[in-house]
């Protein structure tokens, strides 16, 4: 007997019923209704009329000529129905609309046209999330850190946020984006593989690939590393897209260390993301540069989500933090004491801050996850520690 009943929304006719086809092809899932119109609103009689079947799982069709349409039929659809799980079948070739489709609240988005194989694996993947105790079906989130200039710290702060992050809820990745990954090297990995890796699969890509192609830390953080050597071609931004769209089914928390990382793909992981943390120090030149950045990325819409975090923060004559803000345009969320010896020391030995004990380094990072996840249920149920291990 089908595990999954299926709720079909497609405007276009044949598309509906091909896709009832294809669900029901499956045989792990079957169609329980099937609606020719979008909901409009929160009363929309299709609405509710969906939830008297109870769906496990909605699947929304994005024609060309009706995204916008498709869009806020995902938003109503999650909202009023926040125990099924979404799916999307739309093209892959727009990388804004992926993001927009996630944001929106789409657990899956599924290649337009689709196969009965392409759902058979989106379904499998969300079966096997239930299935895992203590796995919330909501999607996992993203913080992306950038440096406002080179040398500016982001990788320091990227590993050892996502440490903070893995020592309280123990589904935690790094995702290296910078152009030369210094991330295994602050974690003292040897990586088989990277992120091309999981880029160039894409097309076969299921939760156990990308396990396999992620090196696993002793403390249980899974880091999909970066290149070790500058790429002669760089993967697309709806490539990135897509590779997202699946880690956040499969994570908690995604951290990701663009670096000085500046092009599509930051600026589309940006706006997938809850925070965009620019690691900037108290200076005029890092502070000027942090203007433009947050510029640049904010143009894809995520402006309202960056922050500064000050590294190296020491206090210095005439800085005026209120001021800095309004330049920049983002507020100032956090400062990291300048520890100079005890950071280059922990890189040259690859043993991040965060598994030394009571540095005051690791005690603000520290603070710093407590803040970023103040408002996560199952994180407010366990304090951070830097002592827990995994």
């Amino acid at each position: 007997m089908p595990e999954l009943s299926v709720a079909v929304f497609a405007t276009d006719n044949d598309q509906r019923a091909v896709l009832q086809v294809l669900v029901d092809g499956t045989s792990v899932a079957r169609t329980v209704c099937s609606n020719p119109t979008m909901p409009l609103a929160a009363n929309d009689p299709v609405i509710r009329r969906t939830q008297a079947f109870a769906p496990d799982v909605i699947l929304v069709d994005i024609a060309a000529e009706g995204i916008t349409a498709a869009l806020r039929a995902v938003e109503l659809l999650h909202q009023e129905l926040p125990n099924a799980a979404v799916f999307a079948v739309g093209p892959m070739t727009q990388p804004q609309l992926i993001v927009s489709a996630m944001r929106a609240g789409v657990r899956e988005y599924i290649e337009r046209p689709t196969t009965t194989t392409d759902l058979l694996e989106a379904f499998v993947r969300l079966t096997s999330a239930r299935r895992k105790p203590g796995r919330e079906s909501s999607r996992g989130k993203v913080f992306t850190i950038v440096n406002a200039k080179g040398g500016s710290g982001s990788t320091t702060v990227a590993v050892n946020l996502a440490l903070a992050l893995q020592s309280v809820h123990e589904s935690t990745a790094l995702v290296d984006l910078a152009p030369l990954g210094h991330c295994a090297l602050h974690l003292n990995l040897k990586p088989a593989f990277t992120v091309s890796n999981a880029i160039t699969n894409l097309h076969r890509l299921d939760s156990e690939l990308l396990h396999s192609f992620m090196a696993r830390h002793d403390r249980g953080l899974q880091l999909l590393a970066g290149p070790a050597a500058p790429l002669a071609l760089e993967p697309s931004a709806a490539d990135f897209a897509r590779l997202f769209d699946m880690m956040v089914g499969l994570f908690r928390y995604i951290v990701v260390d663009a670096s000085s990382r500046l092009d599509s793909a930051t600026r589309l992981v940006s706006s997938l993301s809850e925070k965009i943390l620019l690691i900037a120090h108290a200076d005029v030149a890092s502070l000027w540069s942090a203007g433009r950045v947050a510029q640049y990325l904010g143009e894809s819409g995520s402006r309202d989500r960056f922050a500064l975090v000050l590294n190296r923060y020491r206090k210095v004559a005439g800085f005026n933090e209120a001021e800095t803000e309004a330049a920049i345009g983002a507020p100032v969320l956090w400062r990291i004491p300048n520890q100079y010896f005890a950071v280059s020391t922990a890189i040259d030995r690859g043993i991040p801050l965060m598994q030394q004990g009571t540095t005051e380094i690791a005690r603000s990072i520290a603070g710093l996850a407590e803040l970023l996840t103040k408002d996560d249920l199952d994180v407010k149920r366990t304090k951070f520690s830097l002592f827990k291990t995994v």
